[in-house]
This record gives C-alpha cells, sequence and structure tokens, in this order.
C-alpha cells in the first residue's frame, strides 16, 4: 500500500490522477449538457422538470453529487499543488524564457481559469442544488432557473465563466491524452482539434442559456 501511496504522490502520480478526475469531469460535463438541453424546449420547463424529478429519484444520485463534489475539489486541489511545486522547481530564467515558447495561453493560465470555475461552482450550486434541493426554494427547478437567469448580471457572469470554462477544457482535454502516453505526431493534431471543438460545442452550449432566458423571458 506503500508503494501506491508513493507513487501516487510523485510528480507522475499527479499528473496521473489529475488526468483521470479531469476525464471524469468532462463526462460528467457532457452528460450535464445533454440533460440541460432540456431547457430549450418550449413547454413551460415540463420537459427540464420531468429531467430533474428522473435525477431525483434515482436512490444513488445524492452519492454521486458528493462524489463529484468531492472529486472536483480533489481536481482543483491536486492542480493547485502541482502548480506550486512547479513554480518552486523552476528556475527564474527558464520560466521566463522557455514557458511560453513551449506552451500555449490555455496551459499557462489553467490556474487562473480552474480557480475562477471553483469560485464560479460555488455560487452556481448555491444558485441551484442548495436552494432546491436543501431550501426546497422555488415551485420547481425551471422555476429557479427562469429566476436566476432574468438577473442581466448573474446571467453575463455565467457566459464569461463558460468561456473560461472553455479555455480550460481546450488545455485539459489535450494534457489528458498526453499524460497517459497517447500522443503521437500522427494523431495529436487530431486530439488537438477534437479538444477544440469540444471546447467550442460546450462554452457555446451553456452560454446560449442564459442568453435564451434573458431573450425569451425578459431580465431586470
Amino acid at each position: 500500500m506503500g508503494w501506491l501511496l508513493e507513487s501516487l504522490n510523485s510528480s507522475i502520480g499527479k499528473k496521473i490522477i489529475m488526468a483521470l478526475t479531469g476525464i471524469f469531469l468532462i463526462t460528467f460535463l457532457t452528460v450535464h449538457f445533454m440533460g440541460n438541453l432540456t431547457l430549450f424546449a418550449n413547454d413551460g420547463g415540463e420537459s427540464f422538470n420531468a429531467y430533474a424529478k428522473l435525477l431525483r429519484s434515482l436512490k444513488f444520485m445524492v452519492i454521486l453529487e458528493v462524489g463529484l463534489g468531492l472529486i472536483f475539489l480533489f481536481h482543483i486541489l491536486n492542480g493547485a499543488r502541482l502548480f506550486i511545486e512547479n513554480k518552486i522547481a523552476r528556475p527564474t530564467n527558464y520560466a521566463v524564457n522557455g514557458t511560453r515558447k513551449n506552451t500555449n495561453i490555455s496551459s499557462r493560465t489553467m490556474i487562473i481559469t480552474g480557480s475562477t470555475i471553483f469560485i464560479f461552482l460555488v455560487i452556481h450550486l448555491y444558485s441551484f442544488f442548495v436552494k432546491h434541493t436543501l431550501l426546497h426554494e422555488g415551485d420547481s427547478l425551471f422555476d429557479l432557473v427562469r429566476i436566476a437567469f432574468s438577473d442581466h448580471i448573474y446571467s453575463w457572469f455565467y457566459v464569461i465563466a463558460m468561456c473560461i470554462l472553455g479555455f480550460h477544457l481546450n488545455h485539459g482535454f489535450q494534457s489528458a491524452f498526453q499524460t497517459f502516453g497517447w500522443n503521437h505526431k500522427k494523431y495529436t493534431p487530431a486530439v488537438k482539434f477534437i479538444g477544440a471543438i469540444y471546447a467550442i460545442i460546450i462554452t457555446i452550449g451553456f452560454a446560449s442559456m442564459p442568453i435564451y432566458f434573458l431573450f425569451f423571458y425578459g431580465g431586470k
């Protein structure tokens, strides 16, 4: 057991953990996005409320939600730890002269985008999960979404957060493949292309939701 903990605590082990938790979160984002598409159904929120009710009826959802929160927190903390350790280990001259040549803006801002997404997640969970599940506010989850997205400040904050998420996903998708050694001069361009397309779809898809509500339901 000691060798396993030592391996996971190594630089490579931490990167593998980042990749595994990142892939899990990417999978969750995809499923979450597909479910949230029911918000666009022109039925007064019936489809979205039915989707939310289905999730609530699944007994393992509470365990999944807690597990998801822990994985996300672990992903953020592990990323911050890697960032700090790399900063300490990297010589100043190398950091100044070499980093920009060998990395893109998405990779250089991972700690910033990750921290911003964490702040957004806390606000997002309070706005919907806490209010609906714990405080039982609103007649339905759709009503809470409609009320939240009627606020211009929250809606545009949401849109900006999704753009930041896109930057984070763009590098994270590619980095996960690289961590597992699945990089090859023949396939790496395709992986980068798929990662970029995925990030764009998720960004535009989620960002369009508050804009849709502002346009069709009005805002304050």
